[in-house]
């Protein structure tokens, strides 16, 4: 198949008697625009290795493939294996039946034959968005861009900044390891079967280095969940979690030794000085 349309995949699926599965979160892209606007976006060139996560009908794969990308798809659902394997030109892409969060991508793209760094282009599904994307940088893959379609809300909370409304735990931890920017907003007329919200496509480029240096990674994340658990409390009181029994006296003397005013909440604070708060902390713990 030489274009993946979108009269020719929906004949495809109704002959292969496949139904959309509402479990795996399946919108599909027909409009060839937007995809090769989606491929623009994660400027791919001839050559690259692209993992794609959740091809479905094939149709984003197609485009990657037409601009020279050596393509990974992982599709989750069984029904859709053969029919991709049926239209994409099994010289440039490789599809591998799994699910993203239990595979090794690293492992994966080697044995595949894909050269590291690579890319990861993808439609994630709503449902498990934050999930993927968090298992993707906690396994510190060897990835360099990932362009990823989410829902518009999603998209807007990872690009946000402190004291706004979307700022939250996931904002800091995607800050952490990339530069996030939104490229474009996706209407949702444009999927088959179209979903209830827009979506947008997010940009996250991995830093050579993490944004901040802390002393220890998940000490400085146990004190940024604290914070935003309950974000209408003040640090001093939505801090206590971190180290039960800690007394606030002592907790109001690391917060000073950080120059952090304890009575400030979680989401006024940049990645910056949870970073000092952690480090100070961290100096303190084994005196406290």
């Amino acid at each position: 198949m030489t274009e993946i349309t979108k009269s020719k995949v929906m004949e495809l699926l109704k002959k292969r008697g496949f139904h959309f599965k509402k479990g795996f979160g399946q919108n599909f892209l027909f409009d060839r625009n937007l995809l090769k606007r989606i491929v623009r976006g994660a400027e791919i060139t001839p050559g690259d290795s692209v993992v794609e996560i959740g091809p479905g009908a094939g149709t984003l794969t197609s485009i990657l493939t037409e601009a020279g990308a050596r393509v990974l798809a992982v599709e989750i659902d069984t029904a859709l294996i053969p029919i991709l394997r049926e239209i994409l030109p099994e010289e440039k892409v490789t599809v591998i039946q799994g699910d993203i969060l239990k595979v090794d991508l690293d492992q994966l793209t080697r044995e595949k034959g894909l050269t590291h760094p690579y890319k990861i282009v993808a439609n994630l599904p709503y449902y498990i968005t934050t999930p993927i994307i968090m298992d993707i940088l906690e396994k510190e893959y060897q990835f360099e861009i990932m362009v990823i379609m989410v829902q518009w809300e999603v998209a807007e909370r990872l690009t946000s900044s402190p004291g706004t409304k979307d700022y939250g735990a996931i904002t800091l931890s995607v800050q952490y390891y990339c530069e996030s920017s939104i490229l474009f907003k996706v209407p949702r007329h444009l999927f088959t079967p179209a979903p209830e919200v827009d979506s947008a496509v997010l940009l996250l480029k991995k830093r050579a280095e993490p944004a901040v240096q802390v002393k220890n990674r998940e000490f400085l994340f146990k004190i940024v969940r604290a914070a935003f658990g309950q974000r209408r409390k003040t640090l001093l009181n939505a801090l206590g979690s971190v180290q039960p029994g800690l007394h606030k006296e002592v907790l109001l003397q690391v917060l000073d030794e950080a120059g952090i005013d304890g009575q400030r909440r979680g989401e006024t604070l940049s990645l910056e000085e949870f970073a000092v708060l952690a480090n100070a902390w961290e100096e303190r713990k084994s005196t406290l």
